[in-house]
């Protein structure tokens, strides 16, 4: 079996000086679809991370946060879509791309190997950080770049104040122990929702609120194994007493189970929630419902959705940063 390691090839080739594309027909940038903000914030989410970047994934940081940068706003909302023509198709809202935004901005200022990035970066987050979003997933993607940025910065008030504040978007459990989810229902990035508890109850001390988010993730992570392999909630999401469709499975459930997973185990101790990250890894090696290879050994692109005839062969931003995403957590693993 192929083994995927730090494989940047195709998110190089969906990027270019401007941005990243959004959109691949198979391994073939589809340029009239233009980029998005979500895209390139998760994109400076990954290359951040990296301890040891090359220099092509240093060029890449710089890249993402450039075009962070000219779609924030004086308000510190932000712009989500931009043509190949280099025009923006929209205007400065406060929608997931702002809270992607943030987390992106909020990882590069902690992480990024480069310090003129992190301080560029930490400038733009803090000033986006005094917005707040009425949707809920984009305070939970804030939120998660807040802890970021607190973990590296303990101090900063506007982080722990949006971390906060994300936490409570998030709202009360349900009493109802075989549903225990905030929401009726299901839909989509559905682990950023108890990763941000996880995160907030650990920075700031709250054990109740850890317990809390730990308990969810616990739950979801249950609900989406099947056969001892992850088997996420598809695109049509899922809700309370209702059916569940099988498929089609998006890449992005699988790596922001990762990321929980692996927050949760940073804020424990507890090596059990390795074997999860482990589980989301081999969804992506084939240990899924219809038991395919979800990358493409050849270009190093992620498959864009698992369908009932196999995986969607198209290799998207989302699907190839999740697939890098999710290995970059399983490489740390013992």
């Amino acid at each position: 079996m192929t083994t995927f390691t730090s494989d940047y090839r195709h998110l190089i080739r969906l990027s270019d000086d401007t941005g990243l594309f959004e959109h691949a027909r198979h391994a073939v940038v589809r340029r009239h679809h233009g980029y998005c903000t979500d895209d390139v914030a998760r994109g400076l989410v990954v290359v951040s991370r990296e301890p040891r970047p090359s220099r092509r994934l240093i060029r890449l940081s710089e890249c993402y946060l450039t075009f962070l940068t000219h779609a924030q706003d004086d308000s510190g909302a932000f712009r989500n879509r931009l043509g190949f023509d280099r025009r923006w198709r929209d205007h400065p809202g406060l929608g997931d791309w702002w809270g992607r935004a943030m987390w992106g901005l909020g990882t590069a200022a902690a992480r990024d190997a480069s310090p003129w990035i992190r301080e560029e970066a930490l400038s733009a987050f803090a000033a986006g950080a005094g917005r707040r979003s009425s949707h809920l997933r984009a305070m939970a993607f804030a939120g998660l770049g807040a802890a970021e940025v607190l973990r590296a910065t303990p101090d900063s008030a506007v982080a722990a104040a949006l971390l906060t504040d994300a936490a409570e978007a998030v709202g009360m459990s349900a009493e109802d122990p075989s549903w225990p989810w905030p929401q009726p229902h299901l839909t989509y990035a559905n682990a950023a929702l108890a990763e941000v508890l996880i995160a907030a109850g650990d920075l700031s001390g709250d054990r109740h609120l850890l317990d809390r988010g730990l308990r969810l993730l616990t739950w979801l992570c249950g609900v989406q194994t099947r056969d001892g392999r992850f088997s996420v909630v598809p695109t049509a999401g899922w809700r309370r007493d209702g059916p569940r469709d099988r498929y089609d499975q998006q890449p992005i459930e699988v790596a922001a189970l990762a990321d929980a997973c692996a927050a949760a185990a940073l804020a424990t101790g507890d090596p059990s929630w390795l074997d999860e990250v482990r589980r989301a890894a081999g969804w992506f090696y084939g240990a899924n419902d219809a038991n395919a290879l979800m990358w493409d050994p050849v270009t190093g692109g992620g498959y864009d959705g698992l369908t009932g005839h196999g995986p969607n062969l198209n290799q998207g931003a989302e699907s190839t940063i999740a697939l890098i995403s999710t290995m970059q957590h399983a490489r740390t693993l013992p």
